[in-house]
């Protein structure tokens, strides 16, 4: 991945929304659907939210025991180095956590669709461009569980090179469903979605290249 690529994909989705105000709500209403409701809202649902939220989180945590039992010689099994692990913590802290959660997530003021009148609420539709909507903290613009399940592709792209790519892969087919899921729940636009899948990989290959990592691939694990 590119830095080139990827904010060519963010310039590219900011003006297609900005055009087409219109098409966040028009995904909206399909989610939404003639039953009057979002389908996510269920047992399944739910669970399924439960497990792509806990997953990031129990993924950085075994990889931090991985590291502390390799160092103190308890295991021998595979591990990342300093510099891989610090990667891992870095891209979590600074794309879910500072970008998308406390940068955007509590100063956009972007009503979720479920907020919104056209859907049960009393709020009125934002495009992610205006900053002056109703909702006043953990608003809709950008998603942070998005931002978190695509962060696995930063733990992925340590993997061992035959691995790294079905790796990769897979770490964003995950994200791009806690999307699809999050919008199937109401809690969601289409670009609050997009957005937060590109300036996630926008922080994790930053971060990557930032520390070398590509400079030293048996730094990896």
């Amino acid at each position: 991945m590119g830095f080139a690529p990827l904010l060519a994909a963010i310039a590219a989705t900011g003006l297609a929304f900005a055009l087409w105000a219109n098409l966040d709500m028009e995904v909206a209403r399909l989610f939404y659907g003639v039953s009057g409701g979002f389908p996510a809202n269920g047992a399944l649902g739910h669970l399924a939210r439960t497990i792509g939220r806990a997953l990031p989180f129990v993924i950085a945590g075994a990889m931090a025991l991985a590291f502390a039992a390799r160092r103190l010689g308890l295991t021998r099994l595979p591990a990342p180095s300093g510099r891989g692990l610090a990667f891992v913590v870095l891209s979590l802290a600074l794309g879910p956590g500072l970008l998308i959660n406390l940068a955007l997530k509590d100063h956009s003021h972007r009503p979720r669709p479920v907020h919104l009148r056209e859907f049960g609420g009393g709020m009125e539709f934002r495009p992610f461009y205006r900053f002056d909507g109703a909702c006043g903290r953990n608003c809709s613009f950008a998603s942070g569980e998005t931002s978190a399940a695509v962060w696995i592709v930063a733990p992925a792209m340590l993997a061992p090179p035959p691995w790294r790519a079905p790796a990769v892969g897979a770490a964003l087919a995950f994200g791009v469903a806690v999307g699809v899921l999050r919008m199937a729940f109401g809690h969601h636009f289409l670009s609050d979605v997009v957005f937060a899948v590109l300036l996630t990989l926008v922080v994790i290959v930053a971060t990557y290249r930032g520390l070398r990592l590509d400079k030293a691939p048996r730094d990896l694990c």
